[in-house]
């Protein structure tokens, strides 16, 4: 059977370069993004502004910012972009063919670990599916989705919308990730008042499970002395296995040391420290069957990854039980 060669079919070039153009904040380097003489991204903007009767964006001399109508019109062209792949999704469906494209939205510490293995996954199971994984901050997670940035969302403490459909959930407990050479890595837990007594690399203050450590037990790390602050996890890990430093945080941040040994994870006792949760979510309105297969792999991979983790670590709290 032949492959239908739909390209943007149902949303007109005009549309697609107002949105280009919001997303690269100006006209050169759109053009130099879609391919398309400048001169023709500039004519069809201004088209179409004169037929709309308002302006979209304010030309500055350092590029072009969406004005309150512009933004408006950015947004339904990110919705009707969205169901554009929907729909081809579905065509290619019918065809007997799993082809499509999924955009995901993911933590940075899924990067080492999760997002590789799902990549993997998808590639040896839907050669013809391609990926659009955008790394960012949990609090960005919800507004990706409804705003149509994303189709998928892999996030910490996704916060309960209407909008939003929760396919898999799990709880993560509160942990101290420590190298194994570390004075508390010998314990079988360990209490948040024992982790502020040895130098700590906490999260900065942009990340939710900073918010809730300040809000809840920021008297134990009021004492800036030897502490090291950042928004990188990579370099906390990286820090934690120098063997000086206590991270906390869940055990899947750590997941790929964990399971290598370069680090171990040590619950926290304190009955007051809520566990944080993961979740994969998409938009709460109907999954085309490309969307659908990419949820299912996330699913299946952050179940497996999970596993891994605690399955090293179990042993590892009965000998220190």
């Amino acid at each position: 059977m032949e492959i239908l060669p739909v390209r943007n079919p149902f949303v007109p070039a005009a549309l697609r370069y107002v949105d280009q153009v919001a997303r690269s904040g100006s006209i050169q380097q759109a053009a130099r993004e879609l391919r398309v003489a400048a001169s023709a991204i500039d004519r069809q903007i201004l088209l179409l502004e004169q037929d709309l009767g308002v302006e979209l964006f304010e030309r500055r001399p350092r590029g072009m910012r969406l004005t309150a109508s512009g933004e408006a019109i950015v947004g339904l062209i990110r919705r009707w972009r969205m169901e554009e792949r929907r729909a081809v999704a579905e065509i290619r469906r019918l065809q007997g063919i799993q082809q499509g494209h999924a955009r995901l939205f993911a933590m940075d510490s899924h990067a080492t670990g999760l997002l590789p293995r799902l990549v993997e996954q998808v590639a040896a199971s839907h050669p013809f599916i391609s990926l659009d994984i955008e790394i960012g901050s949990p609090d960005e997670a919800a507004p990706a989705l409804v705003g149509g940035r994303a189709d998928i969302a892999i996030a910490f403490n996704l916060p309960p919308r209407r909008d939003l459909e929760v396919l898999w959930r799990a709880d993560l407990p509160f942990g101290c990730v420590v190298a194994p050479g570390h004075p508390l890595a010998r314990g079988a837990s360990v209490s948040l008042q024992e982790i502020s007594s040895h130098p700590v690399v906490l999260q900065s203050r942009s990340l939710a499970i900073r918010r809730f450590l300040d809000a809840q037990y920021g008297w134990l790390f009021a004492d800036p002395k030897g502490r090291i602050e950042t928004n990188s996890l990579q370099l906390m890990k990286q820090l934690a296995c120098s063997g000086r430093y206590a991270l906390i945080t869940s055990e899947l941040d750590a997941a790929p040391e964990l399971v290598s040994g370069a680090l171990r994870f040590i619950p926290v006792r304190d009955t007051g420290a809520e566990p944080q949760s993961i979740s994969v979510a998409v938009e709460a309105k109907g999954l085309d069957s490309v969307v659908r297969l990419v949820a299912s792999a996330a699913v299946a991979c952050v179940t497996a990854c999970l596993a891994e983790v605690r399955a090293v670590g179990a042993p590892q709290a009965a000998s220190g039980a």
